[in-house]
């Protein structure tokens, strides 16, 4: 069960990359801007930066709703006109913590940094790199916040799935590109993930599995990589090299067997 992109796919892939590029583009543009990284710093990084994310999720978000929309038309021409609360699906509903203690997280990595005597340009990237990955997250929580939100109210689609796309497909991707979710539960994701949540009609359940051949595909893969395969998942259990696990803030996150996630309790910015 292997779903083509379609043009509508293409063109909506095309236009959330485009939100990326530009709202990840002034943020690193702002951060590289920085000439300290002090308290007052941060602060004047976040009235700048905070407006721009939450516009670059507000229009995901948008965009993705329209998607939706239109995939639905194919299969229902009657069903009304969506009605979205963006304020749902994007900002501080994305992870039930206020923006502003999200985004001093790249300001207190280098200040760890610093503290344990990484010199400061290194401790910068740090800082950096946290803030890549958290923007990342975000501009996709709002695309997967929306399709939750927005199918919930298509009996005609029962499931979602994923479908590789773009420069940034990795062994997770594929992997879970194989199987099938309920509609009702957030699509896992990954920092930097740029697959596309299709949302998909089916008269019966076609299992967790939609695309063996694939998987088999991955099979060997890990067979060659490892040294060692077993199809009956003894020696090595496959389908747990792929697993959901609960971040607490963000919600599913795709990993590894044996990865560990902070809970929501244990992440807290130092007063």
């Amino acid at each position: 069960m292997t779903v083509a992109l379609s043009r509508l796919d293409r063109q909506y892939g095309a236009s959330v990359r485009s939100v990326w590029s530009t709202v990840l583009g002034r943020v690193n543009l702002s951060w590289s801007g920085l000439n300290s990284w002090r308290d007052a710093d941060a602060a004047k990084f976040r009235r700048k930066t905070l407006p721009i994310l939450l516009a670059g999720e507000r229009q995901i978000a948008t965009l993705t709703a329209s998607y939706l929309e239109q995939l639905y038309k194919e299969v229902d021409a009657k069903a009304p006109r969506i009605s979205l609360d963006l304020d749902a699906v994007t900002g501080k509903a994305l992870r039930g913590v206020d923006p502003n203690e999200v985004y001093e997280r790249p300001f207190t990595e280098i200040y760890t940094a610093l503290s344990e005597g990484v010199p400061l340009d290194a401790a910068v990237d740090r800082g950096g790199h946290r803030l890549e990955t958290i923007a990342k997250t975000d501009l996709q929580l709002a695309r997967t916040h929306t399709v939750r939100e927005v199918s919930a109210g298509m009996p005609r689609f029962k499931y979602t799935i994923r479908e590789l796309q773009g420069e940034y497909d990795c062994a997770l991707c594929i992997l879970a590109s194989t199987q099938r979710y309920s509609k009702k539960d957030l699509a896992p994701i990954h920092p930097g993930c740029d697959c596309l949540v299709k949302t998909v009609e089916a008269d019966y359940d076609p299992g967790q599995v939609i695309d063996e051949q694939k998987l088999k595909q991955i099979h060997a893969a890990v067979d060659a990589a490892l040294g060692q395969s077993d199809r009956g998942g003894r020696a090595l259990d496959y389908r747990k090299i792929l697993v959901t696990n609960d971040h607490g803030e963000i919600g599913p996150i795709l990993g590894f067997a044996g990865q560990h996630f902070t809970s929501r309790t244990d992440i807290r910015i130092p007063t």
